[in-house]
């Protein structure tokens, strides 16, 4: 196998909880009330540093799908899954979406914070 080149992204990003290794954009976020066996989920419009398995048909909670799961390109851990193609019309939408299980994923914390803005916000003692 190859060196891994990770694409970086510019803004508020979610990352793998796992390896830190950014995924996807805050603005690529389609719907944050998706869920999953183990919880929440996210669906993306597009992710980056991910790869994916084979095609497979799955049973879900909207019906028959599709899917491919996807892994984190850097340390293989699994986040969720590509839809492919979606059986009932109402459910087309989803088709080239990514859901990414909220539990794997972190949101990137800006640095926006100015100390000098807020000066009792320090853990050092102002002279």
């Amino acid at each position: 196998m190859g060196r891994v080149f990770l694409v970086e992204l510019g803004g508020r990003a979610y990352r793998c909880r796992f390896c830190n290794s950014p995924l996807a954009l805050a603005d690529d976020v389609l719907s944050k009330s998706f869920n999953c066996r183990q919880g929440r989920a996210f669906l993306f419009t597009k992710v980056v540093n991910v790869t994916v398995g084979g095609e497979e048909e799955r049973l879900m909670l909207t019906g028959m799908h599709t899917v491919e799961d996807v892994f984190c390109c850097c340390c293989g851990q699994i986040l969720g899954w590509k839809y492919v193609a979606a059986h009932d019309k109402s459910q087309k939408y989803k088709e080239g979406k990514f859901v990414l299980e909220r539990w794997r994923i972190m949101e990137e914390v800006t640095e926006d914070f100015n100390l000098e803005a807020h000066p009792g916000s320090s853990d050092v003692e102002n002279p």
